[in-house]
C-alpha cells in the first residue's frame, strides 16, 4: 500500500513539474510580445499577488512599479491590467470587438446555458441578436417606464417598514439586506410579477426556493473557482465543484422554466402579460426562432442581480 502511494505521489510530482516547465517555456517565448510583467511563480503565475487585500491597492502598486499596462498570468489564464484612461478608451473603441468576449468559466457553462446568455455569449450573430432584444424589448426607456409603479410601490413598502421600527423610539436598522431585498423584489416583480422577500410574498414555498437558489448563486459570484485558473484542481477535488454548480444550474433552470410555463398558462390574462416574461412570450408567437424558452430564461437570468454582476 505504501509503495502504491509513493508511486502515485511521484507521478503527481512529475506531472506538476512538466506543467511548470511548459508554463515557463511558453511564458519565456511570449514575453517579448507582452506588456511588462512582475516576476511569476511556476504554475500559479501571479496568483500569489492577490492575497493582499484590497485587490485594487495591489493593482495600484503594480501599476506604479511596472507601468499603466501590465501582463499578469493567473494560473493558465493571461490577464492584462490597464490603469490609464487613454489605453482603456482604446480598448473599448478601436479594439472593442477583439475584447468583447468573456472568459469561459465553469459557472458560465452550468449556470448560463453553456455560455449562451447575453452576459456570457461570445461576440457573434447570437450575441448581437440578444443585444438587440435586450436594447429594444427589455432595457429600453419605454419598457423601463412601464414598471415605474412597481419601483414606487416597493420603495414605499420599504419606507413603511423602516418607520414601523422607529414608532416608539430611535431604532437601529441594517440597511444592506433591506436594499438587497428591495432590488430582488423590484426585479422579480418586473420579470414575473411576484414578490419573494418581506411582507406580501406571493407564494411562500416558491419564494423559499428562489431565496435558496439566489443565496447559492451569490456565493459563486465572480471568479470563485480556483480550477478555472489551475485546471488540475478540478481533478484533485474529484469533480466536487462541477457537481455542485451542475445541480445548482439544474435547480435554477427548473425554477425559470416553471415561471415561463406559468405565464404560458395565463397568456390570456392581461395582468400576467405586463411582465418581462409575458412580453417576451407574446413575441414568441410571431418569432419563435428568436424567442425560444431557453433564450427567454437566459434573458431572465441576466436580469437578476447576482448573475448580472458575475
Amino acid at each position: 500500500m505504501e509503495g502504491r502511494v509513493f508511486y502515485v505521489s511521484l507521478s503527481l510530482l512529475l506531472f506538476l513539474l512538466l506543467i511548470a516547465l511548459k508554463f515557463h517555456l511558453s511564458t519565456k517565448h511570449k514575453n517579448s510580445s507582452l506588456p511588462p510583467s512582475p516576476p511569476a511563480l511556476p504554475i500559479i503565475g501571479h496568483l500569489h499577488l492577490l492575497k493582499r487585500c484590497p485587490v485594487h491597492l495591489t493593482f495600484y502598486r503594480l501599476a506604479t512599479k511596472y507601468g499603466p499596462i501590465i501582463s499578469l498570468r493567473f494560473g493558465s489564464r493571461l490577464v492584462v491590467l490597464i490603469s490609464s484612461p487613454s489605453p482603456f478608451e482604446e480598448c473599448f473603441t478601436k479594439n472593442d470587438v477583439v475584447l468583447a468576449n468573456r472568459p469561459r468559466l465553469l459557472l458560465g457553462k452550468h449556470l448560463a446555458y453553456n455560455h449562451t446568455t447575453l452576459v456570457q455569449a461570445p461576440y457573434g450573430d447570437h450575441w448581437r441578436n440578444l443585444r438587440r432584444i435586450g436594447a429594444i424589448e427589455i432595457f429600453s426607456t419605454h419598457r423601463i417606464n412601464k414598471f415605474v409603479s412597481i419601483r414606487k410601490d416597493e420603495i414605499k413598502q420599504l419606507l413603511i417598514r423602516l418607520s414601523q421600527n422607529s414608532l416608539q423610539n430611535f431604532g437601529k436598522v441594517e440597511l444592506k439586506p433591506l436594499f438587497q431585498e428591495l432590488t430582488f423584489n423590484i426585479m422579480m416583480r418586473m420579470v414575473a410579477g411576484k414578490r419573494y422577500y418581506g411582507d406580501g410574498v406571493t407564494d411562500e414555498e416558491e419564494a423559499q426556493r428562489f431565496r435558496e437558489i439566489m443565496r447559492e448563486a451569490v456565493s459563486f459570484g465572480g471568479a470563485s473557482n480556483p480550477g478555472d485558473f489551475l485546471p488540475i484542481l478540478n481533478w484533485i477535488d474529484g469533480g466536487k465543484f462541477v457537481r455542485t454548480v451542475t445541480r445548482l444550474g439544474q435547480r435554477m433552470d427548473m425554477f425559470l422554466q416553471g415561471l415561463v410555463d406559468e405565464h404560458k398558462r395565463k397568456e390570456k390574462d392581461l395582468e400576467s402579460m405586463n411582465t418581462m416574461i409575458g412580453h417576451l412570450l407574446s413575441l414568441q408567437v410571431s418569432q419563435p426562432e428568436y424567442y425560444t424558452d431557453e433564450i427567454i430564461k437566459g434573458l431572465v437570468l441576466v436580469s437578476t442581480p447576482p448573475i448580472l454582476i458575475s
